[in-house]
């Protein structure tokens, strides 16, 4: 039980690390400095953690990068409808 609520602060510590770029994109409404080739391979990387998780059957690894990748898609979307209005 110990471990499984370390894994997911840790990953919830992680998945905050999000929340500054989306509050900043949606507020000036540019993301022109984020890469597509970063958001497509951490997008990557983390769906693999999750298939991994789902492998090893731990929960906070499948849980907080399911978070992860939403995360990364809402921010994917963002610099794509943000780059259309300029």
């Amino acid at each position: 039980m110990f471990w499984t609520i370390f894994g997911l602060t840790a990953g919830f510590i992680c998945i905050t690390s999000f929340i500054p770029q989306i509050l900043k994109g949606y507020r000036t409404k540019k993301l022109d400095d984020l890469s597509y080739l970063l958001m497509s391979f951490m997008g990557s990387g983390m769906f693999l953690w999750i298939l991994y998780g789902i492998h090893i059957d731990s929960i906070p690894l499948i849980l907080t990068n399911v978070m992860g990748v939403g995360c990364n898609i809402l921010l994917f979307i963002m610099k794509f409808v943000y780059s259309k209005r300029g």
